[in-house]
């Protein structure tokens, strides 16, 4: 389908001031004949949350943070611009008719009920927040079904693999690669990591993101996170979703077939390509952003993970095989171990600690409701704030 046959497309932008969320708007900008904001929302960062509305002029902003919300409504009152506050107003606003598409890119568990409630009111999801899925992927995927609701992957990983399955028979998948860069730590000995602070961790090779997700890429959380992502979106089984090291993040996944062939997805580490793509689909559209050359990449290469370093995926994995609530669980204690490195209060290799905890410390429940969702990322919380005290409190007294 090429870009004559596009009808413009009203969109909504959960986590318009993040990084998803500011390329996004690149795209759009780069195409308003086929684009406009219905929606920003944004949870502390007004003054860049004003700046987009005056630039794109939606119909509604929300601003999550409800301290923010006189500020916010003042800048913008000599527009024609409905301002409101609060995570419930987030929610709320999914139930827009104008609404033709959601981006989901908010961060973390914060994007679960926002994108459970737009697709209860039959929105098509571009989906950046790799967490709602984790989180509660059996829920929301029959949810989108039962509501004739695509859900569209933004990652590019997952973008790579919803690219190399169209026009195929899902049945002849047998395995699918996803590739990660390594991160800054590729190649770091524990004793390196032992003493590493979050400046380099935040120093990712490639790809420019949020401070969560780069702490992720560095940890390998990441790319578990993505894993168990990747079974919900295609319908896997654990033992047919593989990770491999690719230093240069060229070949964005693969899929490989039962007759031995395999498909790669392939461009530049830019993630407007991946946003590009599911705005624009089902078609594919053009556009002017630098283009991949076999010359400037003479050798792509790949190696396995370093497992036994980076455990965080070993507990993905478990998680996913675990079920129920249990990627809930590590979703929330990989949030709260994240924030606490970033607050210098726990060093690095001390992550998967507090994620194994909660692990073995919340209780599991094999078949959850969108409730046991809830108060298992409460108590998963509640029990990794624990432990992290706990490690502070063991090394003041060492």
């Amino acid at each position: 389908m090429g870009d004559t046959a596009f009808l413009k497309k009203r969109i909504a932008l959960l986590g318009s001031t993040g990084s998803i969320g500011r390329q996004t708007l690149d795209v759009i900008r780069s195409n308003p004949d086929l684009f406009e904001v219905e929606v920003l929302t944004a949870q502390n960062n007004c003054d860049i949350l004003i700046r987009q509305a005056f630039e794109f002029n939606p119909n509604v902003v929300v601003i999550g943070n409800p301290a923010c919300y006189n500020k916010v409504a003042e800048a913008l009152k000599s527009l024609p611009v409905k301002v409101f506050s609060g995570e419930d107003s987030i929610t709320q606003v999914m139930e827009l008719d104008s609404i033709d598409l959601v981006v989901s890119a908010l961060v973390g568990y914060a994007g679960l009920r926002p994108t459970l409630r737009a697709i209860e009111y039959s929105k098509h999801i571009a989906l950046a927040n790799k967490e709602t899925l984790v989180i509660a992927g059996d829920l929301v995927t029959k949810k989108a079904i039962e509501m004739n609701v695509m859900l569209i992957p933004v990652d590019s990983e997952h973008s790579a693999i919803f690219q190399c399955l169209a026009g195929e028979d899902p049945r002849t998948v047998e395995k699918i690669y996803l590739t990660a860069s390594g991160g800054p730590f590729r190649g770091k000995t524990r004793e390196y990591l032992n003493e590493v602070g979050k400046e380099a961790a935040l120093k990712h090779p490639n790809w420019k993101m949020g401070n969560k997700i780069t702490i992720d890429s560095a940890s390998m959380m990441n790319k578990g996170l993505e894993v168990i992502e990747a079974r919900w979106l295609f319908g896997l089984r654990p033992d047919q979703i593989d990770v491999i090291i690719h230093p240069q993040s060229i070949i964005h996944s693969m899929v490989q077939f039962t007759d031995g062939a395999m498909k790669a997805q392939m461009g530049l580490p830019d993630m407007r390509l991946p946003i590009l793509y599911a705005l624009g689909f089902p078609g594919r559209l053009s556009s002017d952003f630098p283009r991949f050359s076999f010359i400037d990449y003479p050798q792509l290469t790949f190696e396995k993970p370093d497992k036994g370093l980076f455990r965080n995926l070993d507990l993905a994995y478990h998680a996913l095989e675990e079920g129920g609530n249990m990627p809930c669980i590590l979703n929330a204690a990989n949030e709260a171990a994240v924030y606490a490195f970033l607050n210098d209060r726990i060093p690095f290799l001390e992550m998967p600690d507090v994620i194994e905890h909660c692990m073995n410390a919340v209780p599991g429940i094999k078949k959850p409701s969108y409730e046991d969702y809830v108060e298992t990322h409460k108590e998963s919380i509640r029990k990794a704030e624990e432990f992290i005290i706990n490690i502070q409190n063991h090394k003041e007294k060492n």
